[in-house]
């Protein structure tokens, strides 16, 4: 009960850019506690075709099995309303975390229309 509530008093969300990431258009969603990164939940979106596709949700050990993965999936969908939300995961823990917040396997879904790769972000004319 304590983890809950330390989960869900003292973290902030805070989103940021990837750099020298493996792509240059995932972005992070960094969960702090304390001026310290305890998980972060990696993301590509595609202006586009309002898609989202999960690519990787790390938590501190401390803060697993105390809701703050949904709570961190939540704030991303109320950051970017509207996209439809996909996922590359396919760890058991996560996949769990998946099919509760109701976001497919990206293979599901099919890649963007415009692009045939999942999640491009593209600069808005």
């Amino acid at each position: 009960m304590r983890r809950r509530l330390l989960a869900y008093r003292s973290i902030e969300f805070l989103p940021s850019r990837i750099s020298g990431g493996t792509r240059p258009d995932e972005e992070c969603l960094l969960l702090v506690h304390i001026r310290k990164v305890v998980g972060q939940v990696r993301y590509r979106l595609c202006d586009q075709c309002e898609q989202g596709v999960i690519t990787d949700v790390t938590l501190e050990e401390r803060f697993r099995s105390t809701g703050l993965g949904t709570r961190a999936l939540s704030h991303l969908r109320s950051r970017h309303p509207g996209v439809r939300w996909r996922s590359t995961l396919n760890l058991r823990a996560t996949r769990d975390l998946l099919r509760r917040m109701s976001i497919p396997a990206a293979g599901a879904a099919g890649p963007c229309s415009h692009r045939g790769e999942p999640g491009l972000r593209l600069p808005r004319p």
